[in-house]
């Protein structure tokens, strides 16, 4: 345990020794490490569009990428509480902080719970999109350690416990969230919009016009 705080702590001082060197990034870095939700969120809603006509099984685990984030941020509440871990910039003052100061816990980070679950649940139906937000996500990962917010773990941590929240309650209720979905999409309303996908037309069998001898 020692050997990996120790890690984590050169990891830390690496990347802002980074931050320090590169004066030019810290607006563009902590403005995505505040406000970078919005590309998730518009990454959710890009998916939910190209899902309007897929199958219902797609639209489902569109949807389940979108609650998913909601469910492993009530689930990261209680584990920060658990470790209690204070933010790198209180236990290292000499850290060039860009971030806010607050009084959440540090571990696991909430952004990258967030930032986890999106990208496993959208690669579950949109592999373009779902990789997409992976880069997001890892982008995401590093500007929370860029401004001091938190460490390496917490980030990492946090990645891997959304993606696990996703994946997991996903194979835990697809088998009820996908007839729910189905039952939604053939309602009056919705159907106009999120319409089932047509069935492939059957190539038309051509007749030989030339005569039987």
């Amino acid at each position: 345990m020692n050997q990996l705080r120790h890690l984590d702590d050169r990891i830390l001082f690496a990347v802002n020794g980074f931050a320090r060197h590169t004066a030019a990034l810290h607006v563009p870095v902590l403005a995505y490490a505040k406000y970078g939700l919005v590309l998730f969120i518009a990454l959710l809603a890009a998916a939910l569009v190209a899902a309007r006509h897929r199958s219902t099984r797609d639209l489902a685990a569109t949807g389940w990428a979108a609650l998913a984030p909601l469910l492993a941020l009530a689930l990261n509440q209680p584990l920060g509480h658990v470790f209690h871990e204070a933010r790198p910039y209180a236990a290292h003052p000499h850290l060039l902080r860009l971030a806010d100061v607050t009084t959440d816990f540090s571990f696991p980070s909430d952004h990258a719970v967030m930032a986890g679950a999106v990208a496993a649940g959208l690669l579950l139906a949109h592999r373009r999109l779902g990789s997409l937000a992976v880069v997001a996500a890892l982008l995401m990962a590093f500007a929370r350690v860029y401004v001091a917010a938190h460490y390496p773990w917490d980030v990492a941590g946090g990645l891997l416990f959304g993606a696990l929240v996703a994946v997991v309650f996903w194979a835990l209720l697809r088998s009820v969230l996908v007839p729910v979905t189905g039952w939604l999409r053939r309602q009056p309303g919705v159907r106009a919009v999120f319409s089932e996908p047509r069935p492939p037309i059957a190539p038309t069998r051509r007749v030989d016009p030339s005569p039987v001898t």
